[in-house]
């Protein structure tokens, strides 16, 4: 069944005197997005936020260039998530260009190493005779206290680039370069690990050139674009004016075939064609698949599909990533099932249900309770932990995710302080969060955290709503409009794609696949005969063609045997009267 829920469309914004050469519907768009000026949608590299408003980084240029000049073992720490891969990635190349010429890296293991910078990883290096001069952080680092002290016990200098919040204590690393520390200018705090990475090459470069030692001809940091667009849409971080740049330029190289063999070949195994991609290819195509390697094997190998030189090679790679990802999806879907179990064994209803959930089952696997509880946060609409048994048996991994109007890593916080000593560590975003707590202390948790989200949301915060731009009118509803929005982005978090709604008649449906339900579509104020596809509603839907359907949708241009018609994306439907 599709759960029901509430449609809001905001109130028109004050259109200004900016726009004058844009499609109407383009202005209303952006307007309702918050743009304000011309300048708001030029995308151009020159456009960008200086890295220099980064503090931190004339330190990290300084011990980056110390590492070319003396020819240094530089080591790349990542993590095991897309943003990481794509901030490895890019530091390896970016690097590499710039002339460190002793270079690896190494990315934790979501099971047996946890997350970041730890002693475990410094204490395995010095085991393995592997200790690096300078170790430098992408996406990590920032809560790394005791991974730091560890590193420098050895003498590694240590330069850590991150952007998740930072706690009540500093690492004391020989440099941070982290939009979201304490004292940083820089206007952009959403940009994503692998976008602060970008920022330090950028940096390095120029203060590698004005001292005249690049090894050779400028390197182009600008064909790592595509990897850092990937990065940002996967992370799924907003996209303000200086990530919306990222993306678009690096969507620009991805349509030209000029993107790196590994993200070709993900695109390839997923039957896209590169040259008509857009940001939501990146985040809910080629972002899982890589996301895949971490969160059930080592995302070692998502990494090593990012650097493929050869086509060959990167395509192998991009297989075994497929076949992650159908491996991931299986074990999602029983997860799913038990968690639908385990809400209906809590209440009969959603009113009964707490306002925070905490989900629990000894058989969850840990690389995929983050999905489960956004699976589970969608169809409550409430914020939503997942946890899973830690290795060692008597500690749990968290997942978790929220929604709109509950900082999530706050919450914690909020716990943290009432509780000291409840959650071992956590970390996070607005949205999204990780913990580990003790076996014993479940109960405890979930009573607090539950507490600590009616503190902070009221009742209307847990009604299921979709907010639409509105309708279009039947003139609207044709090719030219899916084509125009779908080159008008790029679209995002806090930058949504276009969804209208719209009363229709249902001329008819029926159930394809396991789940999906098509239509053929016609408005009620008139106008031609329309496909319309609505993915995974279960086989138990309403008989629409008796009553009609109020259709939340996004046109899209469906290809099918060599024919191109506009089909309505149907995100949510309801009968009419």
């Amino acid at each position: 069944m599709i759960p029901k829920k509430i449609l809001r469309r905001p109130q028109p914004p004050e259109l200004a005197g900016w726009g004058q050469n844009l499609p109407p519907i383009l202005r209303r768009l952006y307007a309702a997005r918050g743009v304000e000026s011309d300048e708001q949608l030029q995308y151009t590299l020159s456009c960008l936020a200086s890295p220099m408003q980064l503090r931190g980084i004339d330190r990290a240029v300084e011990l980056l260039t110390d590492a070319v000049v003396r020819k240094q073992r530089v080591m790349v720490l990542g993590d095991f998530d897309a943003d990481g891969a794509t901030s490895t990635a890019v530091a390896m190349l970016g690097l590499s260009m710039l002339g460190v010429s002793d270079l690896d890296f190494r990315v934790p293991s979501r099971f047996s190493d946890g997350y970041g910078l730890t002693p475990g990883i410094i204490h395995r290096l010095q085991e393995e005779g592997d200790v690096p001069d300078l170790l430098i952080t992408v996406d990590n680092g920032i809560s790394a206290v005791e991974g730091v002290r560890a590193a420098q016990a050895l003498g590694i200098r240590v330069v850590i680039t991150d952007h998740h919040l930072a706690g009540e204590v500093l690492p004391e690393a020989d440099a941070i370069v982290n939009p979201n520390q304490p004292g940083c200018p820089f206007l952009s705090k959403n940009a994503a690990g692998v976008g602060v990475m970008f920022y330090v090459l950028t940096a390095l470069r120029k203060h590698l050139r004005d001292q005249h030692l690049l090894p050779g001809p400028q390197p182009n940091l600008g064909t790592l674009l595509d990897l850092v667009a990937l990065g940002t849409v996967a992370d799924v971080v907003p996209l303000d004016h200086n990530n919306r740049i990222f993306v678009e330029q690096g969507i620009r190289r991805i349509r030209k075939g000029e993107a790196r063999p590994g993200i070709l070949a993900l695109l390839e195994v997923a039957g896209r064609d590169y040259a008509e991609i857009s940001a939501t290819d990146l985040g809910f195509v080629v972002g899982p698949r890589l996301n895949a390697a971490g969160r059930l094997d080592d995302m070692s190998i998502g990494i090593a599909c990012l650097l493929a030189d050869s086509r060959d090679e990167a395509l192998r790679l991009a297989r075994d990533l497929d076949n992650f990802n159908r491996e991931r999806r299986s074990i999602e879907k029983d997860m799913k099932a038990q968690a639908q179990d385990l809400l209906a064994s809590m209440s009969l209803d959603i009113e009964g249900l707490p306002w925070g959930l905490a989900l629990f089952d000894q058989d969850w696997h840990q690389g995929v309770i983050g999905i489960l509880a956004a699976r589970v946060r969608e169809q409550t609409h409430r914020p939503t932990i997942a946890f899973a048994p830690d290795d060692d048996g008597e500690h749990l991994k968290g997942s978790a995710r929220s929604i709109p109007g509950l900082h999530i890593r706050d919450a914690l916080a909020v716990v943290d302080a009432r509780h000291p000593g409840l959650i071992k560590k956590y970390g996070g975003h607005a949205m999204a969060a990780g913990m580990t707590i003790a076996r014993g202390d479940l109960d405890v948790f979930s009573n607090a955290f539950d507490q600590a989200v009616r503190d902070t949301l009221k009742a209307e915060d847990l009604e299921a709503a979709i907010v639409t731009d509105g309708p279009l009118a039947p003139a609207e509803l044709n090719l030219d409009t899916a084509y125009l929005l779908k080159r008008a982005g790029p679209w995002g978090q806090h930058f949504p794609e276009p969804v209208f709604d719209g009363e229709f008649r249902v001329v008819s449906q029926r159930i394809v696949g396991e789940n999906h339900l098509k239509l053929v579509l016609q408005p009620v104020e008139g106008g031609g005969i329309i496909d319309g596809i609505a993915f995974n509603t279960g086989p138990e839907v309403p008989d629409f063609t008796r009553s009609g359907a109020r259709v939340v949708y996004k046109p899209d241009a469906n290809t099918f045997r060599g024919r191109t018609n506009l089909q309505l994306l149907v995100d949510y439907l309801e009968p009419l009267g």
